[in-house]
């Protein structure tokens, strides 16, 4: 066994045996953000919900439950997407990122969980979904889905993992890898899309600008085009954290695919407020109005015109394009949390400092596992093909 320390100007390398991590200070900051944030949670756990949240009767859902459930569920949903076109319709040069958008994925959903539980009242009751079973809940859908679908994740990463630890069980991952990849693209369509099945029963509260009989098909569809753009801002974080660049080529053939799937969500979307006469509350300039114009011509349109223009040739484009896609995701699932219901609960949610903290630390925590990982297994690749991470 080998302890050691290694100073050097801009970070501090901690390795034991044949593990290692890099302390530099954007790390050190998502550290003490993680640790806050667990002491946060403790609290909470402790001393109830009403501790550290502004929830009510009129807000049972807030920021945790738009962050970490809606949100967290459509950002992480990259994974199955990716794996459909790399090992259903055999694209076979988007295999580079294949393990990248799996462990992204993973995590979170992970986080997804721990979100759920963190905003339920009574959260030593979580088990109990698990062994009485309500059949008729679209969330009790999703939390079993997202469960199955975890489960299926590990076991696709496990390919990676036993090449460094439990190596006689590489060869099992490697063979049930297909059958998996199968189970883990059909599990994620069922809770994506229940996600926004559980508004359908909020027609009348939910303003029509987001209610929609079809508004499970737009949460698939999100899931779907978002996968890309968060690849595209994981390449960032790869790029600064390890000087590793994901090939342009990789991320054009990928945001091409996520923008037709954004026309199509755009023209439904249209069509839908065309189709039940609610184009009028497009012009009416009410707060709602004015920020789902914001949503759909900042999450939507722009990152369309930058996909299928020249501009996806430049590096610092995609970036904006990753950007402005990911967040108008997050934007949308907020809107349909809390923008939407403001006129039906007649009070305005405001999240309290401790909700918005550790929103940040569930990412921080996320963003920290990931960089060990990558650092310690052959999560990523180099333009070369080549498997990089114990370097």
């Amino acid at each position: 066994m080998d302890f050691n320390i290694e100073f050097k100007k801009w970070f501090i390398r901690i390795s034991y045996d044949h593990w290692s991590f890099r302390i530099t200070p954007i790390r050190f900051f998502l550290i003490s953000l993680s640790l806050l944030t667990a002491a946060i949670l403790l609290y909470r756990f402790a001393f109830g919900l009403q501790s550290v949240a502004n929830l009510s009767d009129q807000w049972p859902w807030g920021l945790w439950k738009g962050w970490s459930v809606f949100a967290g569920a459509a950002l992480a949903g990259g994974g199955y997407g990716t794996t459909f076109l790399v090992h259903i319709l055999h694209i076979k040069r988007l295999k580079l990122v294949v393990h990248r958008t799996l462990l992204i994925s993973l995590l979170g959903y992970t986080l997804m969980l721990v979100g759920l539980i963190t905003e339920i009242g009574r959260w030593f009751n979580f088990w109990r979904p698990y062994v009485s079973w309500g059949h008729e809940s679209a969330l009790f859908e999703v939390l079993v889905c997202v469960s199955l679908y975890m489960i299926v994740q590990v076991m696709e990463l496990g390919e990676v993992i036993t090449e460094k630890v439990f190596r006689p069980f590489h060869w099992f991952f490697v063979r049930v890898f297909p059958v998996l990849a199968i189970i883990g693209v059909m599990l994620p369509t069922l809770h994506q899309s229940s996600l926004g099945a559980i508004y359908l029963m909020t027609d009348g509260r939910l303003h029509p600008l987001w209610w929609s009989p079809i508004i499970f098909l737009f949460f698939l569809l999100s899931s779907l085009f978002v996968g890309p753009a968060m690849l595209v801002m994981e390449s960032v974080l790869v790029g600064f954290a390890f000087g590793h660049k994901t090939p342009i080529d990789v991320l054009k053939i990928l945001a091409r695919i996520g923008g037709g799937i954004m026309i199509l969500y755009l023209a439904l979307k249209i069509g839908d407020l065309v189709v039940h006469n609610e184009t009028g509350l497009l012009f009416e300039g009410s707060f709602e109005s004015v920020v789902f114009i914001a949503e759909l011509l900042f999450g939507v349109v722009i990152p369309i015109l930058i996909v299928f223009s020249p501009l996806i040739n430049y590096r610092g484009w995609m970036i904006t394009y990753g950007f402005l896609t990911s967040f108008g995701v997050f934007f949308n699932r907020m809107n349909v949390v809390v923008t939407g219901m403001i006129r039906d609960a007649g009070v305005i949610y405001y999240p309290t400092f401790c909700e918005v903290i550790t929103c940040f630390g569930f990412v921080s925590i996320a963003v920290l596992i990931y960089l060990f990982l990558c650092e310690n297994f052959n999560i990523l690749k180099n333009n070369n093909g080549n498997e990089i991470g114990n370097n």
